[in-house]
């Protein structure tokens, strides 16, 4: 099954890039701007997350909202992206009111890419921060959202190195008007699972025996316009991870950093007329975020293209 739809269809989502992929280059930053007031946590599973900002998204917090998400490339290095989207944030008065202005908070999730466009040091800066969050701020509502070798994507690979990965998304419409997108950064040690418990084995196999390091990370933002609190945010985005385990084999692994955020614009409201039917339309939300995040991470797949540089060739999955 193909993937249908974007994250921009939860309406008021928009998304920016920024990349760079010649001079040593292959990497970039995804920024995910939500609508003001846009509730948001985060379920971090894999071994090696590099994160920024994410203990601010625990239910007990003091703010719930989040002004913006960045998934960037550069490991821990490519963190400081934040920097430049708080900045970019505050000027558009973005944030949570203190006395004398407004602090953004603006969680943050890194993939490894170091050194894959040749030059270890090639890594995004505040500045492409900045960029991505003003292209994503430029952006029409439901717009398009680019795919494959763009934004935190650029450099992204999967099976130890040896495919290339990238950004994907999709979305997925319920009743009553809800509507469940994910994007996703692929950038797994593993592989696709086409089919649920399908892997070109062979091929695997083959790979888990390489001598080079095993550092990726695959990143995910669900969003949905339904009304959640932080705890049903939480909630969602650790259903949200059974997508990616249905996409990639092995996932959540020592050397991933595998990351779900979940943002809820609240625009539409479930139905809690009775703890039944509370319970129902929760789990029915739950479901579809996992369904979706695997289609996001295979349509990832699909569109990344074959890329070479200083440091080799990373081929296009095809299957």
């Amino acid at each position: 099954m193909g993937a249908t739809g974007k994250i921009t269809d939860v309406p008021g989502l928009r998304v920016g890039h920024r990349q760079k992929s010649d001079g040593g280059w292959l990497s970039g930053v995804t920024v995910v701007l939500p609508p003001p007031g846009t509730v948001g946590s985060v379920d971090v599973r894999g071994g090696g997350p590099g994160t920024h900002e994410t203990d601010a998204l625990d239910p007990t917090t003091l703010v719930p909202t989040v002004d913006a998400v960045v998934l960037t490339g550069g490991s821990a290095y490519g963190l400081v992206t934040a920097h430049g989207v708080q900045r970019w944030c505050e000027e558009q008065g973005r944030g949570f009111p203190v006395t004398g202005g407004v602090v953004p908070i603006v969680p943050a999730a890194a993939i490894y890419d170091l050194g894959r466009g040749g030059d270890f040091s090639a890594r995004p800066d505040a500045g492409m921060g900045y960029a991505a969050a003003a292209a994503a701020g430029a952006q029409k509502d439901g717009h398009d959202v680019e795919r494959g070798n763009v934004g935190a994507g650029t450099g992204a690979v999967m099976g130890r190195g040896k495919y290339k990965g990238g950004v994907g998304t999709a979305s997925v419409p319920l009743e009553n008007g809800v509507v469940v997108g994910a994007l996703a950064v692929v950038n797994a040690v593993g592989l696709p699972l086409v089919e649920p418990g399908e892997t070109e084995a062979t091929d695997f196999d083959g790979l888990t025996h390489r001598e080079d390091q095993p550092l990726n990370t695959t990143l995910v933002v669900v969003a949905t316009n339904a009304d959640l609190d932080p705890a049903e945010c939480k909630r969602t985005a650790s259903a949200a991870h059974a997508g990616l385990a249905r996409a990639l084999n092995p996932s959540h692994t020592l050397a991933d950093g595998d990351t779900v955020f979940c943002l809820a614009t609240g625009s539409t409201r479930l139905d809690r007329s009775t703890e039944t039917a509370r319970q129902g339309s929760l789990i029915a939300l739950q479901s579809a975020a996992a369904d979706v995040v695997r289609l996001a991470i295979l349509d990832g797949i699909r569109s990344a293209e074959a890329v070479t540089t200083e440091a080799g060739t990373f081929a296009a999955y095809r299957y």
